[in-house]
């Protein structure tokens, strides 16, 4: 059964081959932070799939979370210059597809 949600999700994580590699060479300590909110997000996604009420609604609140998280490190690199807005263009519209399916997912 597909779960779009997971798809977009990893899709993001796919995005973010080039501008994390990027970001690595600059600050391992955030290519490393943004590995770990990226990768959050479908894993999040796909375990509150399997669970039941406010369990399933706080993992999916935890997704979007780490989502929100990946464009704030994105923003960063940014602001650090380290990457420019068309390097971060698809990954941010990817976050913002993956944080509206969360809020209508949580129903907030």
């Amino acid at each position: 059964m597909p779960f779009d949600a997971f798809d977009v999700a990893v899709d993001l994580v796919r995005s973010l081959r080039e501008p994390v590699a990027r970001i690595a060479q600059c600050d391992a300590s955030l290519a490393g932070q943004i590995r770990r909110a990226a990768a959050s997000t479908p894993l999040n996604l796909r375990e509150g799939r399997r669970r039941a009420g406010r369990d399933r609604q706080h993992h999916w609140r935890v997704a979007a979370g780490s989502a929100d998280e990946v464009v704030a490190c994105l923003r960063v690199a940014e602001a650090w210059g380290w990457l420019d807005a068309a390097d971060i263009a698809a990954p941010l519209a990817l976050a913002d597809r993956v944080l509206a399916m969360c809020w209508r997912m949580t129903g907030r």
